[in-house]
């Protein structure tokens, strides 16, 4: 239904209701000539009259009697139904789809979840977790998480933190095999590296060097697609790795890691949320991204500062 139309039925019925077209134009904030016009076409469309009217008076002709009894109802309906919609906008109750990928992100949305669903117990949170770029429209996506350099296209994106790349090893391995003082020593030792599930490539490392960011490839004793599974050989003291610190912060705090070269240590790229227009979100969406941007904005539990990572680093330097 074009939506002139639709305005001009509900013209017809506060006209109909109040026995007044212009208390009706009052009535939706039109002047007297848009109600009058609007009247008059719906009128015009359905080829008849619907109102008896004079310039004191107005009253429904027969066919106007029975389309009020038809349409009054269907209107009322559909108020209703439009209320409905503006209430549960506004309620932080509901399903809500997030998704982000499983690398490096699953140890962040544990803690996210639990604050936000002790906060908002009537939200259901639908979370799927994957590598792989997915469409966020064809998905149905409330609000996103992705790493990158830039934000995805056609979504409005905030950078939450950097991604801080950290090579280490375990205690137990640099008491075996020493530690390397140089890039170029790291081919004397066991690396490991992480294999994209997206892509099945083999990423490289990504070192800083004089302020600019490289890639490094490693000599490889270990490879994976899963994070995790690094990540415990590399506490196991198997391997040397480079992890991000968003997901190995309290393993580096408690001695379970150690930094090794640090002044290699690389940001190059960052955490974000994404989501679509903001004015148009629920309610729950809105609370979800705004307790995300609270809990994540740069916090300093999933960040080494220089200074930590020398103070780390220092008692198993060789």
């Amino acid at each position: 239904m074009p939506l002139n139309e639709l305005r001009s039925m509900v013209t017809f019925v506060k006209a109909a209701e109040l026995g007044s077209l212009r208390q009706a134009a009052f009535a939706q904030g039109l002047s007297p000539q848009a109600a009058s016009q609007a009247l008059a076409q719906l009128e015009h469309h359905l080829g008849v009259r619907l109102f008896h009217r004079t310039t004191r008076s107005l009253a429904l002709t027969e066919e106007g009697g029975r389309f009020l009894e038809t349409v009054q109802p269907a209107l009322q309906a559909l108020n209703r139904a439009l209320q409905g919609v503006r209430q549960s906008r506004e309620e932080i109750a509901g399903p809500l789809r997030i998704v982000g990928p499983r690398s490096t992100f699953n140890p962040i949305i544990g803690a996210l979840l639990n604050d936000f669903c002790q906060r908002y117990p009537q939200v259901q949170p639908d979370v799927q977790l994957d590598d792989r770029i997915g469409n966020w429209v064809e998905e149905r996506v409330d609000v996103g998480f992705c790493i990158g350099s830039t934000p995805k296209e056609g979504v409005i994106a905030r950078r939450l933190l950097p991604l801080q790349m950290i090579i280490c090893a375990s205690p137990a391995y640099i008491e075996r095999h020493g530690a390397p003082d140089s890039l170029a020593a790291l081919s004397l030792h066991r690396c490991s590296a992480f294999r994209s599930p997206g892509t099945g490539r083999v990423l490289p490392w990504h070192i800083r060097i004089e302020g600019s960011i490289i890639d490094q490839h490693v000599q490889l004793a270990f490879c994976t697609n899963d994070e995790q599974l690094e990540l415990q050989t590399t506490l196991a003291g198997l391997t040397i790795a480079q992890v991000s610190s968003v997901s190995t912060a309290a393993y580096f705090r408690s001695g379970q890691l150690v930094p090794l070269l640090i002044e290699h240590t690389a940001s190059h790229a960052s955490l974000w949320i994404y989501y679509g227009n903001r004015d148009s979100q629920p309610a729950r969406a809105r609370a979800f991204i705004d307790l995300a941007i609270e809990k994540l904005g740069d916090a300093s539990a999933y960040i080494l500062s220089s200074d930590e990572l020398r103070v780390l680093a220092r008692p198993m330097q060789v």
